[in-house]
């Protein structure tokens, strides 16, 4: 009996050992197209790639990087002071992976608990045209392993079929950047693209969803996880995590999450309480963000609802954010309001102050004319 407790134990040791590293790890896939910082060639997005590596390490899983072709690879520009980038640039391992990912067909999809695609406007031109990845996706998913995705990464789902041949995307709820959010962020690089990714994905009969222009929105098909946009990461990185039975650990906020939870705190209607949280603590908060997510909802605005919302949120970064243009913005959603006496005043202060501005002066000739 004992040696055969011994010889099962010694079983148990080494057979269970590729399971159980497959329960513990995840692939995090990148595009391999970016050159010269994203000017020549637009790569993927470090902030994704950073954020997703944080969460899953906090919470013991481990990971492993991939491209298409393997190798190097290239982030578009990005900050490496932000928190989360530089943890992953002080770590020796973590950037010898980068300087040498694995390439797509040389991985099995048994290795991997969960595959997390990220981001960046690279992963538009070689994710869905590498049929080895499309085959690595669809095999983790055929055997009951997570698929994620943030941003721009779902572009590679477009590409994976079942054993029938149906779309991955077919009847399941998604998200992931949309058309409005290309129209504002991607006028550049999306007139190359082979598709645009709500279209694709619509058109496979996915059951979209999208949360106004860069707030966070996640969404949970049973081990189907698509974050919309980059600030997004964070709670898809988190959903695979809990997809694997665990509990996320507690986590202090990032700057950027304060600053959307105050403007989702202003459409829904709690500016006072939204104000008072950002007074209360300035350096904890990202006030420009506040106010070009303003900006930009303004731009995206098509009716007075929206344009208000807009106005709120801009007005909720204006006293920690002395932006003249941020100033000309909100004159410009007062006059779209009607509120024309406001815009002038506002415009008078800035022209004041600043003479030549053109686009204070356009603005205001439009309201006199």
């Amino acid at each position: 009996m004992k040696t055969l407790l011994t010889a099962a134990l010694a079983f148990a040791c080494i057979l269970p050992s590729s399971a159980a590293q497959a329960g513990d790890t995840v692939l995090i896939v990148l595009s391999g197209e970016g050159r010269d910082a994203g000017k020549a060639r637009p790569g993927y997005e470090m902030d994704e790639l950073a954020q997703a590596w944080s969460v899953f390490a906090d919470n013991g899983l481990t990971v492993e990087v991939a491209s298409p072709r393997g190798g190097a690879v290239e982030a578009d520009r990005y900050d490496p002071a932000d928190p989360f980038n530089a943890r992953l640039l002080a770590d020796a391992a973590k950037t010898a992976q980068l300087a040498d990912t694995r390439p797509i067909d040389a991985l099995q999809a048994e290795d991997y608990a969960g595959v997390f695609v990220v981001g960046g406007k690279g992963a538009m031109f070689d994710l869905p045209r590498d049929p080895a990845l499309a085959r690595l996706i669809g095999r983790i998913a055929a055997q009951g392993g997570i698929v994620a995705a943030v941003c721009h990464g779902p572009a590679a789902l477009t590409a994976v079929r079942d054993a029938a041949g149906r779309a991955l995307a077919a009847g399941r709820a998604m998200t992931g950047f949309t058309n409005e959010e290309e129209a504002l962020f991607g006028k550049r690089w999306s007139r190359q693209y082979p598709f645009l990714l709500e279209d694709a994905l619509r058109g496979q009969e996915a059951r979209w969803s999208e949360a106004r222009p860069m707030l966070p929105h996640v969404v949970v098909d049973g081990r189907l996880i698509t974050g919309q946009n980059p600030y997004s990461t964070l709670g898809a990185a988190e959903a695979l995590v809990r997809a694997t039975g665990r509990v996320p650990v507690a986590r202090t906020p990032s700057r950027d999450e304060r600053s959307l939870e105050r403007v989702q705190q202003v459409l829904r209607g709690e500016a006072i309480a939204a104000a008072d949280a950002l007074a209360a603590d300035i350096d904890g908060h990202h006030a420009a963000l506040i106010g070009m997510l303003g900006y930009y909802h303004l731009q995206a605005a098509s009716d007075d609802a929206a344009v208000a919302d807009a106005v709120a949120v801009m007005r909720l970064a204006e006293p920690h954010f002395a932006e003249p243009r941020l100033q000309v913005a909100i004159a410009d959603g007062e006059a779209r309001l009607g509120h024309t006496a406001s815009a002038r005043e506002r415009l008078g202060r800035v022209l004041a102050a600043h003479p030549q501005m053109n686009e204070a002066r356009q603005l205001l000739a439009r309201i006199d004319g």
